[in-house]
């Protein structure tokens, strides 16, 4: 643009703008470097914005700039956490979201229960062995997908049909575990029968016109009761929808990847921003066996600053980003001892160059994932603890592992400021 003047992002998540495949790049990062190129300011638009942004922000390298109400509504949201310890659930749900859902339906008021997990229900299993419905070409398991009357991979897309009985004893009672967005459809569907159930995740809208047709619906008061992913999320505006359930929030809470609770608060904020979004009060519940976790507590009172700083705090005890600067080598190999070899020698080529920076290179892992559609997966993390000293420290480094002569089924990559370590 020959007269560029200002650069807008409008959902200012590092997450959501992340390319893994072909070029690899952020393009959140590429637009605040073209700003700084043309000289030009540019906002990074987000009711939960990343904690390297808020700390940026904290420490005045950001501008903050708060809208302090909706657009419409004059009210956020009451959110309140329900503590299921205690509580018998009906297949996953309580009776407290129960009720709620049986007073929208008798308001007229349309309902969203949040579920992020697509399928009928995560894994299928034998009782008797102990066989589980694992994909040939991954770490995980297949999905069942009673629509389709399939399995099917999540990661690689593998698919195949539901066995009759089991493959390793034959016992034909074999069982779905756990449950997904059509189980939940099929029990909604059950216990209120008069009720218009409607599922919105990828398996339902797997084209833009049938996405169109599903907000229309929605939209236009066809459906009471829609069960929903992640799609449901974000940046949508139904004026009946006044509340919102939410189920296996906890999941998040203990993952090993540090940004997983970060990831989880922004998530429950966005989709608990669905309710009452026009002129109607809205209500969220989040189902939880830890109602007193302050993830919860700051959720509740609709803190961001507050957990924001708890979260700001543990990373600089634990020297997390935005306390230090990351960078991850990635290999992907036929056997992942290939791969495990290579980030050997390549850290044997980092270390001369690690002592001069200041820079820490720890030993390579394998990934949580080892196995992806065919490949085996490695990585290598590095650590700094300033930007200026991870760059120069890459930069030297980079020639060298350039000049290493790989396997020939051997591909890598390095991931500067890394979306999962």
């Amino acid at each position: 643009l020959a007269r560029l003047g200002l650069l807008v992002v409008v959902v200012g998540l590092v997450v959501c703008f992340l390319l893994l495949v072909g070029v690899r790049c952020s393009a959140r990062g590429l637009a605040i470097w073209r700003a700084r190129q043309r000289s030009v300011p540019i906002v990074l638009g987000s009711a939960t914005p990343s904690l390297e942004s808020w700390h940026a922000a904290e420490t005045g390298r950001y501008k903050r700039v708060e809208l302090a109400s909706r657009a419409v509504a004059a009210t956020l949201p009451k959110v309140r956490p329900v503590d299921v310890r205690r509580e018998k659930l009906q297949h996953g749900l309580s009776e407290h979201l129960l009720r709620a859902v049986e007073v929208r339906l008798q308001k007229g008021e349309q309902s969203l229960i949040f579920l992020n997990r697509r399928g009928y229900a995560p894994v299928l299993s034998c009782p008797s062995c102990g066989w589980v419905s694992r994909c040939p070409h991954c770490t995980a398991n297949m999905v069942l997908h009673l629509a389709d009357r399939r399995l099917r991979c999540h990661h690689c897309s593998f698919e195949a049909g539901i066995p009759l009985a089991c493959p390793d004893c034959g016992d034909q009672d074999i069982q779905p575990f756990g449950r997904g967005t059509q189980r939940l459809e099929e029990t909604l569907a059950e216990r209120f029968p008069t009720a218009r159930v409607l599922r919105v995740d990828r398996d339902a809208a797997r084209t833009r016109s049938q996405w169109d047709a599903l907000l229309e619906q929605i939209g236009n008061g066809e459906a009471d009761i829609l069960v929903g992913t992640q799609m449901m999320a974000k940046g949508h505006d139904f004026p009946k929808l006044t509340f919102v359930g939410v189920l296996n929030a906890d999941s998040s809470l203990f993952a090993a990847d540090f940004r997983a609770p970060e990831r989880l608060f922004q998530q429950l904020m966005q989709v608990g921003g669905r309710a009452g979004r026009g002129e109607l009060p809205g209500e969220v519940m989040v189902q939880t066996q830890y109602p007193d976790h302050p993830l919860y507590q700051c959720l509740a009172r609709h803190d961001f600053q507050r957990y924001a700083a708890l979260q700001l705090e543990e990373r600089k005890q634990a020297r997390f980003p935005p306390f230090a600067a990351n960078a991850l080598l990635c290999a992907t190999a036929d056997e992942v001892g290939t791969a495990l070899d290579w980030l050997k020698a390549a850290r044997a080529e980092a270390l001369p160059y690690a002592q001069a920076f200041g820079v820490m290179v720890f030993d390579p892992v394998p990934m949580r994932m080892v196995r992806l559609a065919r490949r085996e997966r490695a990585q290598l993390l590095v650590e700094a603890p300033a930007r200026p000293a991870l760059q120069a420290f890459l930069s030297a480094w980079s020639e060298r592992l350039w000049a290493l002569k790989p396997p020939r089924e051997l591909r890598w990559h390095l991931d500067v400021d890394p979306a999962e370590v």
